[in-house]
């Protein structure tokens, strides 16, 4: 298997590995930011970890796309490259900040429980989660994907129909985030669930093609050949391009 058939099925399977993850963790630590101030049912703190933990799972599969596929991307689009890698560490690095505010919360519940400013300290982290869930997930998301799905339509690594659908879910998902900022919806919601379709399918199509078909054949290489080579051309006193 060639360098840039591992590349691209390690680059697919941590596309999927984000689904999985952000979805997991949703799913995990909801109920804790969903309940009232103060309140921590039984096995809550138990989901909630295990919710930090699919997170820190998100955030490493993140990092890793960016660091995946910099190498094929550079060849062609060396700028574009590293502004893709750059905004997939904001993406992880606002989700973490995310995750810490689900663990302070906990620890919150679990020990403050009478504390005066006990409740609002637990309405500022849940405030502060919906935050990081918003401009990381979303924005930054929305960003990266737009920029990966352009150089992946002109550099056509992949087929154009998978590109195209980053670009409609990368700037579709940023439009939803400014609604939910301007309180039209919320996040999680119906309307917003369905403005994340594209994306979700984009990151899908592009894990699956990536894991089954890699790259474009002949697309992966650099854009250019190397500079050639001067060499003396006889009595002339020509060049002749090596």
């Amino acid at each position: 298997m060639s360098s840039d058939r591992r590349t691209a099925v390690a680059a697919g399977v941590l596309f999927l590995v984000t689904e999985i993850a952000a979805i997991g963790g949703l799913a995990l630590y909801r109920p804790v930011l969903d309940g009232s101030p103060g309140a921590l049912g039984p096995g809550a703190a138990d989901s909630a970890f295990l919710g930090a933990l699919c997170e820190l799972v998100l955030v490493a599969a993140v990092t890793g796309t960016g660091a995946a596929l910099y190498p094929v991307v550079r060849r062609r689009y060396e700028g574009m490259a590293l502004g893709y890698a750059c905004l997939r560490l904001l993406e992880a690095a606002i989700i973490t900040v995310g995750v810490l505010s689900v663990l302070t919360l906990v620890t919150l519940r679990r020990e403050a429980v009478g504390v005066e400013g006990a409740a609002a300290a637990d309405r500022a982290l849940v405030a502060l989660h919906d935050w990081t869930f918003l401009l990381g997930p979303n924005v930054a998301l929305g960003l990266n994907t737009a920029l990966l799905a352009y150089v992946m339509y002109r550099s056509r690594l992949v087929p154009r129909f998978i590109a195209v659908l980053g670009l409609v879910g990368g700037p579709l998902i940023c439009a939803s985030a400014v609604a939910v900022m301007f309180g039209a919806y919320e996040q999680v919601s119906v309307t917003g669930s369905a403005l994340a379709i594209p994306v979700f399918t984009w990151e899908v199509a592009l894990a699956v093609r990536l894991i089954v078909k890699g790259f474009e054949p002949g697309r992966a290489g650099a854009a250019h050949a190397p500079h050639a080579a001067l060499v003396p051309a006889g009595v002339n006193g020509g060049v002749l391009r090596a």
